[in-house]
């Protein structure tokens, strides 16, 4: 499938997936060997190794858990060079009161809100893209 660079287009056909499971933000301690098959996403921070684990795995670890989330992938596959996504469904977001961490994969944006947050989150992203059909 082509990657879509326009707004109005990205939008409308966004069709916000929401996962079941529950997902952890912890930052590695040094020297922690955590199996790659585990690891949603990844960013490498002057502070060490920030990542995103299935919350099961970082709670069996005993990992500190900075940020627990719900995990959301708008279906859409967005070009990465597109202007305006993320402050579209940013300000939706804001507006309903949940905050919203984004990674950006190839193909898809990935969106990790507060767990008891996360049907409201459905709800204001389906209104979104309603909205701009």
């Amino acid at each position: 499938m082509q990657a879509i660079a326009n707004l109005d287009q990205l939008l409308t056909r966004m069709q916000p997936e929401l996962d079941p499971g529950r997902y952890a933000f912890v930052a590695l301690p040094p020297g922690c060997a955590l199996d790659p098959a585990h690891v949603v996403a990844s960013v490498r921070e002057p502070e060490g190794l920030s990542v995103v684990v299935p919350e099961q795995v970082a709670l069996d670890m005993d990992l500190p858990i900075a940020f627990s989330a719900a995990w959301i992938t708008l279906a859409v596959h967005s070009d990465l060079a597109a202007v305006g996504l993320t402050a579209a469904f940013s300000r939706a977001l804001g507006r309903a009161g949940i905050s919203c961490n984004v990674v950006a994969g190839v193909h898809h944006d990935h969106l990790f809100v507060p767990v008891e947050q996360a049907q409201s989150a459905m709800d204001a992203l389906q209104a979104l893209s309603r909205s701009a059909a």
